[in-house]
């Protein structure tokens, strides 16, 4: 199964993945780099719990109300949550009648489950269960990107973690950008282990579009895109079909991280990977009969350059799903961004009868 964080390894991320990689031959692939990497990530969510704390005196805790809308017309500020303990008392009985309280978080194309590590820290100081997975050649999944061929490779840790999930649980996925489209996979698949489905800022396509249908009024047609890219890998040799691309840093601080802290920037830059092309160039088969039971929901992002505002409401409109939020103020990556108000939806979402 895919590499994952939860709150179970939040501390011992350094060494849980020194472990899993130790002993053997093969498993010393790792680097020191990857090792540090991993402890860095763990500082991290540590240092956000802390300063969040400092801030609000506090627990994280709050109740938020839910609506009876299935649109939100007023974008979500980006606002901490309050420390009042009628709130707290009423966060604890909105835990108590929740359907589930475990979040899956599915990242987007060239990001890992260290993407989520403000949503990590935010969820668990609410009393959520989350849970981020590197998807297959992600994050610090060893595989080579280049072999990545199909949605189903590329989507394999997250059908594994559903696949071994007790029968009587259901969990919240969330995916990110192109991660929507793995969510989609995974609702056609696996919709009986499904209590919502999240799209950020995502890839909501219809029946028999790809992922990179979305993207393609940035891109240019998927056919030019492939013949005159600069951003192409071609990991089989030039006289073979491209395997992956990955943009140049520059251009990616001015598509994804146009709103983001520079430290977090800074993390990305280093953390990165090649995106593997297969994938998000394969036509979804989605069925009335099984994705179109799953209860979706889908968070616009207002000031995305990568996928803009115009083109996530043309998802929505074409592909419409039971309730949108809109973040006010967000870039493509609204966990670096705009983590509280991403937050704040998430919770409203996960309490929705």
């Amino acid at each position: 199964m895919g590499n994952k964080f939860s709150c179970k390894t939040k501390n011992n991320i350094g060494s849980k993945s020194s472990r899993r990689f130790g002993g053997g031959n093969k498993k010393k692939i790792q680097t020191d780099e990857e090792i540090l990497h991993m402890q860095a990530l763990s500082l991290a969510i540590q240092h956000h719990q802390q300063s969040q704390r400092f801030e609000n005196g506090g627990s994280m805790s709050r109740r938020i109300g839910s609506t009876s809308s299935r649109r939100r017309n007023n974008p979500v500020s980006d606002q901490p949550l309050t420390n009042n303990p009628k709130q707290q008392k009423q966060s604890l009985e909105f835990l108590e009648n929740l359907e589930t309280k475990k979040v899956v978080l599915i990242h987007g194309e060239g990001f890992g489950a260290w993407c989520w590590y403000k949503t990590i820290a935010l969820l668990e100081e609410s009393g959520m269960v989350p849970t981020a997975l590197d998807l297959t050649g992600s994050g610090i999944d060893l595989k080579d990107t280049n072999h990545i061929t199909t949605l189903e490779d590329y989507s394999k840790p997250l059908t594994d973690y559903l696949q071994n999930l007790p029968e009587d649980e259901k969990v919240i996925l969330v995916g990110h950008s192109i991660g929507g489209a793995c969510v989609s996979y995974a609702l056609e698949h696996f919709q009986q282990k499904i209590s919502k489905a999240v799209f950020l800022c995502g890839t909501m396509v219809a029946d028999g579009q790809k992922a990179f249908d979305v993207f393609a009024e940035q891109l240019g047609s998927s056919e030019l895109f492939m013949k005159e890219s600069k951003f192409l890998i071609h990991g089989n040799g030039k006289d073979n079909p491209a395997t992956g691309f990955m943009f140049e840093k520059q251009q990616m601080r001015g598509l994804y991280f146009n709103q983001s802290p520079a430290k977090d920037i800074a993390l990305a830059m280093v953390s990165v990977r090649p995106i593997p092309l297969g994938p998000i160039m394969q036509n979804l088969s989605l069925s009335k009969e099984k994705y179109g039971t799953c209860r979706r929901f889908y968070i616009q992002t207002l000031e995305d350059h990568a996928l803009s505002p115009d083109i996530q409401e043309k998802l929505v409109r074409d592909n419409p799903p039971e309730g949108v939020f809109k973040i006010k103020g967000s870039d493509h990556c609204p966990f670096f961004s705009k983590p509280q108000s991403l937050h704040k939806i998430l919770l409203e979402i996960a309490q929705i009868a």
